[in-house]
Parts: C-alpha cells; sequence; structure tokens
C-alpha cells in the first residue's frame, strides 16, 4: 500500500469526495484508511451506569484507500506516488510534480 500514516490525502470517489484530511491509521490487509475528518458515522454508546444516559459518539470509520490519493505538496491536487533512489535512500515522491513527500 502507498499510502502512510502522516500522509494528506484527498477523497476522489464516494459521499465524501474532495474532501482533504491527514491519515490517522491504516489497516493494511483490508486495504482501509481512517483519515481525520472525513467519513463521520454516529455510534450509540450504553450506559455504564444505571444513573449515566447512554450517548451518540461521532467518530471517523475507516474507508478503502483506493478512494483516496495523496495530495501533491505543490499543486495541492490528488497525485499517484512513485519511488526515487537518491544517493542509498529510496524516497517517495509525488508523480505530478516530482516533489519529494514526507
Amino acid at each position: 500500500m502507498k499510502i502512510k500514516k502522516g500522509d494528506n490525502v484527498i477523497v476522489v470517489t464516494g459521499k465524501n469526495k474532495g474532501q482533504k484530511g491527514q491519515v490517522t491509521k491504516v489497516f493494511s490487509q483490508t486495504n482501509r484508511v481512517i483519515i481525520s475528518g472525513v467519513n463521520k458515522v454516529k455510534k450509540h454508546v450504553k450506559a455504564k451506569t444505571r444513573d449515566s444516559n447512554g450517548t451518540m459518539v461521532e467518530i471517523e470509520a475507516s474507508i478503502n484507500a483506493s478512494n483516496v490519493m495523496v495530495v501533491d505538496p505543490k499543486t495541492g491536487k490528488g497525485t499517484r506516488v512513485g519511488k526515487k533512489k537518491i544517493g542509498d535512500k529510496n524516497v517517495r515522491i509525488a508523480k505530478k510534480s516530482g516533489q519529494e513527500l514526507k
């Protein structure tokens, strides 16, 4: 998977199309990612004791990694990710601008 934790990404398809955020968690086995502020769902939380009430909490649900693209640092649009060898290090680069990704 070419998307890593901490990458700035943009959603390219689905109900959250066009939203940008930072990847907070990556699930490589299921090819899914969690992005901060994107794909929020409401979850019912049961009351822990008799005196407290149950609540509804908004959490970020996972989204398929094929539905997001890494944001190009130069243009701010989605780009594919490539690898380039600089010296003895392999670095990730944005295919559109050729700039190094962090």
